[in-house]
């Protein structure tokens, strides 16, 4: 709708794009009740989605590319007209690190802004940044 919209009002003189963007490198925080197995991916909390085994076909290298997958279904059977990008390549290919840099470098000044906004026990473990350890009890500290 906000692209149609966006279109109309530009009488199309501004080219548009929907870029649907999956956040599959945020750790799994609980086991989804659908799942066929829940002790099989218990020792996968806190990962990655695209760390995480597909837990219903294995037709997908992981939990998240089985998810981008539903999604992607999803939207092509409305014919949206859409690219699909996925956090874990973004990341993986460096699309980020300009912008993870500059980030770094104006740390401060993003607390700054982003502290007032939450409240007092998120304050104490805000930051920008999620790593994510190679060593799995320091990413689920990490988070």
């Amino acid at each position: 709708m906000v692209r149609t919209a966006f279109r109309l009002l530009t009488r199309d003189q501004i080219p548009t794009r929907l870029l649907c963007f999956s956040d599959d490198l945020d750790g799994m925080r609980k086991i989804p009740e659908t799942v066929p197995s829940k002790e099989a991916m218990e020792p996968h909390l806190q990962k990655p989605l695209t760390a995480v085994p597909d837990p219903w076909t294995n037709e997908y290298p992981s939990f998240g590319d089985h998810n981008n997958a539903m999604l992607r279904r999803f939207l092509d059977t409305f014919g949206f007209d859409y690219e699909f990008a996925s956090a874990t390549e973004y990341y993986r290919s460096g699309k980020f690190d300009t912008v993870l840099r500059l980030a770094a470098e104006r740390y401060d000044d993003i607390m700054a802004v982003m502290l007032p906004t939450l409240g007092a026990e998120r304050q104490a473990t805000y930051s920008p940044f999620l790593p994510i350890s190679p060593f799995p009890a320091a990413s689920s500290m990490c988070r």
